[in-house]
C-alpha cells in the first residue's frame, strides 16, 4: 500500500496531465491550427445526402491540420416535403464551421457550374464582388477553385447561384487574388486579353492538367491535389461549352503517419473524357495518379461514365474505364455514389434516362465485391428512410468507413475495419 505522500504525489501528476490534455483539446478546438506539429488524429471525407428527388454533389474534406476544403455546394432538398430525406445543407455546413470556430473554408472548389453543384451558394457564401451578398452571417470561400470554362462560358443558361460564382471567379482573376483557374485554354487567354491582361500576368493563378495545385502540399498539409482535367486543348476544340466533359477532375493523395491514401474526384465526366484521362496519364507514365482507395463516382452513378450502352442488367465499361476501376482500384476500396437511391428493376425510376442507373450500380457493386470493398449511395446510407452523411476517416491504417446505424430515431455511429491505403516507400 502507498503512503499518504506518495499517493498525493501520484494524484498531483494525474491532475496535471489531465489539465494539460484538457488545455490542448480546448486550444485545438478554439483556434485555427497552422502549426504542422499540432494536428488532429485523422483526415476525413464527408459525402452529404442532399435530396431524395434530385441528384447533387457536396463533399467536405477535413484535413488533420484543421483546414477545410469543400467540393461543390448544392442545397437541393425540399425541406417542406416530409418525403424528401435530404439534409438542410446550409445549416449542416454552418454548424460544422461554427463547431470548428471557422468563418469559412480554406478552399472552395466548384467542379463546374451546373445547378446540382451550385444551388443555394448565393445565399450561403460571402461574395467579394457583390455588396448585396456580404452580410455578416455568410461564409468565406477561401481560395476559389474553378475550371477555366467557369470564366469563359456564356451566362445565358446559368442559374442565379452559378452566375454569382462565375462573377466572383472573374472578379478575383481580374484583381489577381483568391482564385485558382484550371487549364490555360485559348478561350481563357482571349478573356484575359479583353480585360487588358495576359496569361503571363496571371500565371500564378492558373494550373494545368498534369500539375499539382500549389495551394496544399503533402509535407505541410498531408494532402496534394493532382489535376487530371480539364484539358486546355479539349476546350479549344469544342464549339459548345461541355461543362461535364470539362469539369474539374482530380486525385487527392493523403499522407498520415507515412500511410498513403488516394481519393479520386470524378465530377460529372462521361466515359470519353475519362478514357482520355487514362490514355494521357499512361502516355506520361502517371498511372500512379489514377490509383484510388476512395472513388467519388462521376455523374451520380450514370452508365455514361462507364460506356455508351446502358445494358440490360449491368453496364459494360469501355476498355480504359475498365482499367481505371478494376486495375487501379485498391483492395478494400470505398466507392461512393452521390445520388438518389438506386432504382429497383422494372420500376418507373428504372426507366428514367437520368441517373442513378441500376445497371451502372451493379457494375460498381461487382468491382467493390471483388476487392473486398464497399459501394455506398449517399441517399441510402445507412437506409433510404433515414440517410446520414457518409464519413470516411483517413488514418495511419488507411481509409475506413465510419458506420452509422439508425435505431428508431437515434443514430448510432461506429468505426468499420480499416480500408485500403499504401504505405509510403
Amino acid at each position: 500500500m502507498l503512503d499518504r505522500d506518495t499517493r498525493r504525489e501520484k494524484i498531483g501528476i494525474s491532475v496535471t496531465v489531465a489539465h494539460i490534455a484538457l488545455w490542448t483539446k480546448i486550444s485545438w478546438a478554439e483556434s485555427p491550427r497552422t502549426d504542422k506539429y499540432l494536428r488532429f488524429n485523422m483526415h476525413k471525407l464527408t459525402f452529404y445526402p442532399l435530396g431524395s428527388n434530385q441528384n447533387a454533389d457536396t463533399t467536405l474534406i477535413d484535413l488533420d491540420n484543421g483546414k477545410k476544403v469543400l467540393f461543390d455546394f448544392a442545397a437541393v432538398a425540399n425541406l417542406s416535403d416530409p418525403n424528401d430525406k435530404g439534409i438542410d445543407l446550409p445549416k449542416t455546413l454552418g454548424d460544422d464551421l461554427s463547431d470548428a470556430s471557422k468563418s469559412g473554408y480554406d478552399i472552395t472548389a466548384f467542379t463546374h457550374l451546373d445547378d446540382d453543384h451550385t444551388r443555394g451558394s448565393d445565399e450561403f457564401f460571402y461574395f467579394d464582388h457583390s455588396k448585396k451578398h456580404q452580410s455578416g452571417d455568410r461564409y468565406s470561400f477561401g481560395t476559389l477553385w474553378v475550371p477555366a470554362n467557369t470564366i469563359t462560358e456564356s451566362r445565358n443558361d446559368l442559374t442565379t447561384a452559378s452566375k454569382l460564382i462565375q462573377a466572383e471567379a472573374r472578379y478575383r482573376l481580374e484583381k489577381g487574388y483568391g482564385v485558382r483557374v484550371f487549364s490555360r485554354a485559348k478561350k481563357l487567354e482571349d478573356w484575359l486579353k479583353s480585360k487588358g491582361l495576359t496569361i503571363e500576368s496571371r500565371k500564378h493563378l492558373i494550373t494545368d492538367a498534369g500539375q499539382l495545385a500549389p495551394d496544399l502540399t503533402l509535407d505541410d498539409d498531408g494532402v496534394e491535389f493532382f489535376v487530371h482535367a480539364p484539358f486546355a486543348w479539349r476546350q479549344d476544340e469544342n464549339t459548345l461549352i461541355d461543362r461535364n466533359g470539362d469539369s474539374l477532375v482530380m486525385q487527392a493523395t493523403f499522407k498520415f503517419n507515412q500511410q498513403i491514401t488516394r481519393f479520386f474526384i470524378g465530377a460529372d465526366v462521361a466515359h470519353e473524357p475519362l478514357s482520355e484521362i487514362v490514355r494521357i496519364s499512361k502516355s506520361h507514365d502517371n498511372e500512379d495518379r489514377l490509383l484510388w482507395d476512395v472513388m467519388g463516382l462521376p455523374h451520380h452513378c450514370s452508365y455514361l461514365t462507364l460506356g455508351p450502352e446502358r445494358g440490360k442488367d449491368k453496364t459494360e465499361p469501355v476498355e480504359d474505364v475498365e482499367w481505371l476501376f478494376e486495375t487501379q482500384g485498391q483492395e478494400g476500396c470505398i466507392i461512393v455514389s452521390s445520388s438518389k437511391p438506386i432504382p429497383s428493376k422494372g420500376t418507373e425510376a428504372d426507366k428514367d434516362k437520368q441517373p442513378p442507373h441500376r445497371q451502372a450500380a451493379n457494375y460498381y457493386r461487382e468491382v467493390a465485391s471483388d476487392k473486398d470493398g464497399e459501394f455506398i449511395v449517399t441517399m441510402e446510407h445507412p437506409k433510404v428512410s433515414a440517410p446520414k452523411p457518409v464519413v470516411v476517416e483517413i488514418t495511419g491504417l488507411g481509409a475506413k468507413l465510419k458506420k452509422t446505424q439508425v435505431v428508431g430515431s437515434a443514430a448510432v455511429t461506429s468505426v468499420a475495419a480499416p480500408r485500403a491505403g499504401l504505405r509510403a516507400g
